[in-house]
């Protein structure tokens, strides 16, 4: 069945642990094979039947009000723009205005990747009557110190949170994927003009009514929140471990996504890497494991092994592990920006 549902992705956040990729680009405009994240969220919102999509943005939010107001995805698009951040659940209450009154709708985050059967969660919260109802998602148990951890009973219902608890302490490996689905009494909960956050403000007063349901996701879910996790999210890609609409992927002796850049004969790749549009690439250059964006430019002879390469950037010397950010100029042993 699909539903005439609403939705909201998170998108004000400056997203610092993705720095020094996040300098010139909001973190939900970062790029998976070619693709920013809000644009596959997007598709993905559009293919489960949800026109309208609102967003809260901050931190430069007009490179994403210009890219979404007049999109092609099928959404109408809105936005807030939050001159200072009021957190999670406070966000979500400035665009209360948006929503019908009864009505459930979904919340993502901007820099979530998934392929979580979303249907199937509001089926789950509908026929629970919860206020909430919480995407999770099972992790190895050695992991669980990286994440909000969830417990819940034998109906799925959450009874208590572990903020990223030791392994001893860890009661569940069940985890917070921060994919929610509300109905419109979470604004009850939540107060206007003020700076409020779901995990510390909101779920705990759920939690003592019992309001907060689950349901698994045994889909991919992962999230780009930081440069490994990115690097990781992105090998995921090629592992097939999930998919969506993107560049070709061009055969090599493992493979490369490659937009629309011409490549000598010569480029020598190793591992998988991806390739924006508009990048000219010299000759004999060797790539390992790297992650280019849009409009770059590599010399010669240059080897770039497990880097990440923001847009307009120009590449003249080997780099080891490097994340580089936008519009720098890189030859010699200088950087300039």
């Amino acid at each position: 069945m699909i539903y005439d549902l609403k939705a909201m992705i998170m998108a004000a956040g400056v997203g610092s642990r993705l720095d020094p990729l996040t300098k010139f680009v909001p973190k939900p405009l970062v790029p998976i094979a070619n693709k920013p994240v809000m644009d596959i969220l997007l598709e993905y919102l559009h293919k489960i039947g949800v026109k309208s999509v609102i967003s809260n943005t901050h931190y430069m939010a007009e490179k994403i009000i210009d890219r979404y107001s007049d999109n092609s995805f099928g959404i109408n698009f809105n936005y807030i723009k939050e001159e200072n951040l009021s957190g999670t659940a406070g966000g979500l209450k400035k665009c209360q205005y948006f929503f019908n009154e009864g009505e459930d709708f979904i919340v993502l985050s901007g820099d979530g990747v998934s392929n979580a059967d979303l249907l199937k969660g509001i089926n789950i919260h509908k026929s629970s009557d919860a206020i909430a109802t919480i995407g999770i998602k099972q992790i190895p148990k050695n992991e669980v110190s990286h994440f909000g951890v969830v417990v819940t009973d034998e109906e799925g219902f959450i009874t208590e949170f572990q903020e990223k608890p030791s392994l001893e302490e860890a009661k569940s490996n069940f985890i917070n994927t921060g994919i929610y689905i509300f109905n419109y009494k979470i604004f009850d909960y939540i107060p206007a003009n003020t700076f409020y956050d779901f995990a510390k403000n909101v779920f705990p007063d759920l939690l003592v009514e019992k309001q907060i349901n689950t349901f698994e996701i045994t889909e991919y879910w992962s999230d780009i929140g930081t440069l490994g996790q990115y690097r990781q999210s992105t090998q995921d890609l090629f592992n097939k471990h999930y998919t969506f609409a993107h560049a070709p992927i061009i055969k090599t002796s493992t493979g490369a996504y490659i937009s629309s850049s011409v490549l000598p004969m010569s480029t020598k790749f190793i591992g998988n890497s991806t390739i924006g549009s508009g990048c000219i690439i010299g000759k004999n250059v060797t790539l390992k494991n790297c992650i280019i964006w849009d409009n770059v430019t590599i010399g010669d002879n240059v080897t770039l092994d497990d880097c990440v390469i923001a847009s307009n950037t120009i590449i003249t010397r080997d780099l080891i592990a490097q994340n580089i950010a936008a519009n720098q100029e890189i030859t010699g042993e200088t950087v300039n920006i």
